[in-house]
């Protein structure tokens, strides 16, 4: 029972599907961390919601219209949580300026232009993504599934064994304090559920993306000294639409 209502509280965490509060009831900020395996599952029921958007819309609206719907859809579920973090960390990780400015530029509210030009550039590729998708025989449902739950589960790869960049943030509750068997059992997770949805196809897709997810933490680590909460969300973004376009890779 406990292990459903910290399922529960990941998935209120990481996305917007209305939760009710009760359901999440003694799931304290400590617990948080433990459901670090849970991320994976959150994407399942993200990409499961796209995924039916998807096959719902596809023969009505043709598969431009449904790209659009199945990528807005997306972002409406998660809030564009991680959107807000690729923005941020653009913003802050290429303004060529000391870790404290980067880090000052990253908490600010407003956009900039490495911001801006990331959003634009992260919206249309996931929009072309899924619109190419449609004209393929590749399993389009499985795939559309896969993509939330790379991007979530390799998360944990930034948080590994990281150091917090600033002194409080909400990223702080995860960074740092991901033990190394629950690190090793998200990734078996995340792999596990690849295998189900697609056999070993999608297994060099993944393979290359977590590669990557290694290389985007040392980077980002390299410029601020750590990690934070927008580092987070850029690489989520970030590992969705490269393990994306492996897939599409012909």
């Amino acid at each position: 029972m406990k292990s459903l209502r910290l399922f529960l509280a990941t998935l209120q965490f990481l996305t917007r599907i209305p939760v009710p509060q009760r359901w999440c009831d003694n799931v304290t900020l400590d617990d948080y961390p433990r459901g670090i395996i849970f991320f994976p599952l959150a994407g399942v029921v993200i990409g499961g919601l796209c995924a039916l958007l998807y096959s719902l819309l596809l023969s009505h609206l043709g598969p431009l219209l449904t790209a659009v719907a199945v990528v807005l859809t997306h972002i409406m579920l998660t809030g564009a949580l991680h959107l807000d973090g690729l923005a941020d960390s653009c913003d802050g990780l290429f303004s060529v300026r000391s870790r404290e400015r980067m880090l000052e530029i990253m908490r600010d509210s407003r956009i900039g232009t490495n911001g801006a030009l990331a959003l634009i550039v992260a919206i249309v590729l996931r929009c072309a993504l899924v619109y190419q998708l449609s004209l393929t025989t590749l399993p389009a449902v499985a795939i559309l599934i896969m993509v939330p739950v790379v991007g979530r589960g390799l998360m944990s790869v930034c948080m590994h064994r990281q150091c917090y960049a600033r002194e409080s943030g909400m990223g702080n509750i995860f960074i740092g304090k991901i033990t190394e068997g629950r690190f090793y059992a998200t990734l078996a997770i995340t792999a596990g559920i690849l295998l189900l949805l697609d056999g070993s196809a999608a297994m060099p897709a993944l393979l290359i993306t977590l590669l990557f997810a290694f290389g985007f933490r040392r980077w980002v680590a390299k410029r601020i000294g750590g990690q934070t909460g927008d580092t987070l969300g850029a690489g989520c973004e970030l590992f969705e639409l490269i393990f994306f376009v492996v897939l599409l890779w012909k």
